[in-house]
């Protein structure tokens, strides 16, 4: 005798063999190559530390981890293709502060940085760095804060570009300070750092991974930790906390992300593997070379990122919506 089924049992065997297979996917998981998008320029900071965490996952997952760069749009162009990505895990974003800001600096975005993602963890955290040129007439902390208050206007201060860490960076240093200096935004890092080295600007507030190094060979005059703690690199420069300025703190971190919709087998799979990394002796050594730190295990989770991009977003999304940016 036929057997014949209704449309309602053909969706649920449907529904049930699509689990099923999703779950022998995430059992499997990874039998091949991981692309981890990195979506800004080869060469810079946030593309050398994503290397070094690709790496690691490679050599404990046993599987390729490929990193590219589809960078463009203030990091928008590599998250949109991790966005819509198949949610199967095989296709990874590492992205620092701009997935939290991008919401303030574009008036439409073709994704959700908190709908459209799986968070998987924080991998690294990077405090800022205030400096100045050689030259520069602040003999220490204090005189520094009292000549910027009282010469504010013929100030230049350097920066990487509109929503860039170091934009975020001096934005906050002139709102707890309450000054407002002549800002000369660069394509990048890079060129802001030379002509800060050249003398042409005055000042640049970076992350460590750029600026320590120009300090350490004495290309560049370190005023500050834009911070509460002294930095490692740099312990005889003194936070800006010491100086009495309060609300100014600013880490730059990179969090590991997966399309919405990622079984949580595989994100469970992802978040160990990113926990390993934070605490490998070889990893850790490697990024504090950089001027970065891995982040404690805790800060390696789901739960932790998705709550530290909510805070980004409220924070520093609304100072750029206060510092009257208007969205492109």
């Amino acid at each position: 005798m036929n057997k014949t089924f209704s449309p309602t049992w053909r969706g649920l065997l449907a529904a049930c063999a699509c689990s099923f297979a999703m779950s022998a996917t995430a059992q499997d998981f990874p039998n091949r190559p991981i692309t981890m998008v990195m979506p800004y320029a080869p060469g810079g900071p946030g593309d050398v530390i994503t290397r070094v965490v690709a790496g690691a996952f490679q050599r404990i997952l046993g599987q390729q981890v490929v990193v590219e760069n589809p960078a463009g749009a203030s990091g928008t162009v590599g998250s949109t293709r991790v966005a819509r990505a198949k949610p199967d895990g095989y296709t990874l974003l590492m992205i620092h502060v701009s997935h939290a800001t991008n919401q303030a600096m574009f008036k439409s975005l073709p994704y959700d940085p908190v709908a459209d993602f799986e968070p998987i963890g924080s991998a690294t955290s990077g405090p800022m760095l205030i400096a100045a040129r050689n030259g520069f007439p602040a003999k220490d902390l204090p005189e520094f804060i009292s000549y910027l208050r009282a010469n504010a206007p013929k100030i230049s201060l350097a920066h990487a570009g509109v929503g860039s860490a170091s934009h975020l960076c001096g934005l906050m240093m002139q709102s707890v300070l309450g000054v407002k200096l002549n800002e000369i935004p660069y394509k990048g890092t890079g060129p802001a750092l030379n002509d800060l080295m050249g003398g042409q600007v005055d000042l640049l507030c970076d992350q460590t991974s750029g600026t320590v190094p120009s300090v350490k060979g004495g290309k560049i005059k370190p005023y500050a930790a834009a911070g509460r703690s002294r930095l490692p690199q740099l312990p005889e420069v003194p936070a800006i906390s010491e100086a009495g300025v309060q609300g100014f703190d600013i880490n730059i971190s990179f969090g590991l992300y997966a399309p919405k919709g990622t079984p949580k087998p595989v994100i469970d799979t992802l978040t160990a593997t990113l926990q390993k990394v934070v605490t490998d002796p070889d990893v850790r050594q490697r990024l504090e070379g950089m001027g970065v730190s891995a982040v404690p295990v805790e800060r390696a989770r789901p739960e932790a990122l998705r709550a530290h991009l909510r805070q980004e977003i409220e924070v520093l999304g609304g100072l750029l919506i206060k510092s009257g940016v208007k969205p492109d």
